[in-house]
């Protein structure tokens, strides 16, 4: 541990943006989760509606910083190919 109080400060806030990180990153891989889930059935409003939360998700990712945008893009770009050939079958 740090002995000078301003780097014991940024090791806690550090710690906290990290929690933070963690539970955003996981939302996306939840909703990326349901997103799939929905393609292979017959509710395309549902879908629509939840693809539509991942990428809103992802784009205030980037913006928080927590997300590069390129990273961002290739999730989004991935899910949209996997949600039309899930689609398509």
């Amino acid at each position: 541990m740090a002995n000078i109080k301003s780097a014991k400060k940024r090791v806690l806030v550090a710690e906290k943006n990290r929690l933070k990180n963690v539970a955003w990153k996981s939302s996306i891989k939840t909703a990326v989760k349901k997103v799939l889930e929905l393609a292979s059935g017959e509710d395309k409003d549902a879908l629509n509606s939840a693809l539509s939360k991942v990428y809103q998700l992802c784009d205030k990712a980037v913006v928080k910083g927590i997300l590069h945008k390129n990273t961002a893009a290739r999730k989004k770009s991935r899910l949209a190919l996997a949600v039309k050939k899930l689609a398509a079958k």
